[in-house]
């Protein structure tokens, strides 16, 4: 039972970055033999949200409080009046990696996730590997001023997830958000698709038997 409270935690944290074929929990239904699509080809978050700076990874560390999802992601689309107070610490090591650290509630019991964000050639392009080369999710920091917002575009296989982050939950300016919805809508996540997180009641120390460890992989 354990091991299906992660699978689900994971899903919530993550904001549905799997794709839409993946079992949460359960089984696996056997598709029907069919004739195989083309292969549509890879889109590139860069090229979708390209930063609009050179993006200083080191200058990302410390922590993000999470203020607003744009997805289409079935989970947030059934419970998305629901969602719980997420904050997360970055850490940034010698080799070229970002520690992470993702806190939230579920079922009013504190979580901790950890997992390892890798930095590539492109500036401000990260990588959080999956099982296999085909379930890496890329990160792109779309835009940051380093000391108040930060707007990240998750992209896993044809999924994409943004989200809006903010080192208080105070500062959240309307020029900001509006910026964050006209980025949203460019990947036709519009208003419908935007989830506003709680500012509030974000958790503290977590102990180790809720402590999720997603490194290297989940």
């Amino acid at each position: 039972m354990a091991g299906v409270w992660r699978c689900v935690l994971l899903v919530v944290v993550f904001m549905c970055v799997w794709g839409s074929t993946e079992a949460v929990g359960g089984a696996k239904s056997r598709p029907r033999p069919q004739r195989r699509p083309p292969k549509k080809p890879k889109v590139d978050p860069i090229e979708l949200t390209p930063p609009t700076q050179n993006i200083d990874i080191q200058q990302m560390t410390g922590k993000w409080y999470l203020l607003n999802t744009a997805s289409k992601c079935t989970y947030l689309m059934n419970h998305g009046t629901r969602v719980e107070p997420t904050v997360m610490m970055l850490t940034h090591s010698p080799d070229r990696t970002l520690s992470v650290s993702t806190k939230t509630r579920h079922s009013n019991q504190c979580w901790e996730i950890l997992q390892v964000y890798y930095e590539t050639p492109t500036p401000g392009k990260l990588k959080l590997k999956g099982a296999r080369a085909e379930l890496d999710t890329d990160i792109a920091v779309v835009e940051t001023d380093y000391n108040s917002h930060a707007i990240l575009c998750y992209q896993k296989r044809d999924q994409i997830t943004m989200k809006l982050y903010g080192r208080s939950v105070d500062n959240l300016s309307e020029p900001m958000l509006a910026k964050f919805e006209q980025l949203a809508e460019k990947q036709g996540l519009g208003l419908a698709y935007l989830f506003p997180f709680p500012t509030y009641s974000h958790c503290g120390d977590v102990d180790k038997d809720h402590v999720i460890n997603c490194v290297p992989t989940c």
